[in-house]
């Protein structure tokens, strides 16, 4: 006689919700906070942006936009006319947005490739090559990062006045193109975890060590690569100092610098603050794109290099 079994029945999940502590208060009570801190600047740039500049000054801490209109982006895009933007509160300025957009695409684009392709190869030099002095070499290169940028510009100035290169990309680039200590001690980092079984298989087979860092190693860094590929672009496109200082016509100008035709006196004196806010959303929507489609790769690939 066959006797049928039966499986035990599996617990119910357990749906009780956990008891709020002071502690879990507490801690949602931080995280709130810190959203708010960090979400509440970008929210007042819109609100600013699709508000009336007379409007600005007549009710200067309303949360809300007040005077609501599209002008300032109309302003920023170019397809407002003078007297419509003297009429919000704007200053009249002509703003040729697609040109320092071409500007910034360009300066971003050429030094991401340069420094990328230059620390990757400077990475594999002191992860794979054994060499005299290679220990030291890469010490000096992390006291680099120890060195603030701000006291390279004059020199990097000097340097560039020198060659004649100021109002050129080629003054823009060149300073920053071939070194970047972070992204060499980031990459090197990567490297050294990667096994070497596959490279030296493909030396003792004849290949050169050009070829095994372009076919080989660096497919398998894609991600750190891409990484560092998105922080140096964003980096690159927000800088503002040194083309402060190297650009200074509409021709190399990026879009950062162009932002500040809106600091021009209105009518009543005072900045376009709107057509500011409005041009500095243009600014970033790229770069906020970017991050929000690439960001928990960015932050996965920091977490599994792990600066270790």
């Amino acid at each position: 006689m066959a006797i049928a079994l039966t499986p035990p029945r599996s617990a119910p999940p357990n749906t009780r919700r956990r008891p709020l502590s002071v502690g879990r208060i507490l801690a949602w009570a931080y995280l709130v906070g810190v959203l708010f801190i960090t979400i509440f600047p970008f929210y007042w740039v819109l609100r600013t942006a699709l508000s009336n500049n007379y409007s600005l000054d007549t009710h200067p801490s309303s949360l809300l936009p007040t005077g609501f209109t599209w002008g300032a982006f109309e302003r920023v895009l170019g397809i407002s006319g003078q007297s419509a933007a003297l009429a919000q509160g704007g200053s009249g300025a002509t703003v040729d947005i697609a040109v320092y957009l071409r500007n910034s695409v360009i300066y971003a684009t050429v030094l991401t490739v340069c420094v990328v392709l230059c620390s990757a190869l400077a990475a594999y030099a002191f992860a794979r090559l054994h060499w005299r002095g290679r220990n030291l070499m890469f010490s000096i290169f992390l006291c680099a990062l120890m060195i603030p940028g701000i006291l390279t510009l004059l020199p990097n100035f000097v340097f560039i006045k020198n060659l004649g290169l100021i109002n050129s990309f080629a003054g823009l680039i060149l300073p920053g193109a071939l070194f970047s200590a972070f992204d060499i001690f980031f990459l090197r980092q990567f490297m050294l975890g990667l096994s070497t079984e596959i490279e030296e298989a493909a030396i003792i087979d004849g290949a050169g060590r050009l070829t095994v860092l372009f076919r080989i190693v660096l497919p398998m860094t894609a991600v750190p690569l891409t990484t560092l590929t998105l922080l140096t672009f964003i980096n690159t496109w927000n800088d503002y100092f040194w083309p402060l200082l190297v650009a200074n016509n509409q021709s190399t100008e990026p879009l950062t610098l162009g932002l500040a035709l809106f600091k021009q006196a209105s009518p009543e004196t005072q900045p376009d603050w709107a057509g500011l806010m409005a041009a500095t959303c243009v600014a970033a929507l790229p770069m906020l794109l970017l991050f929000m489609v690439f960001g928990r790769r960015i932050v996965n690939s920091i977490g599994f290099s792990g600066l270790r």
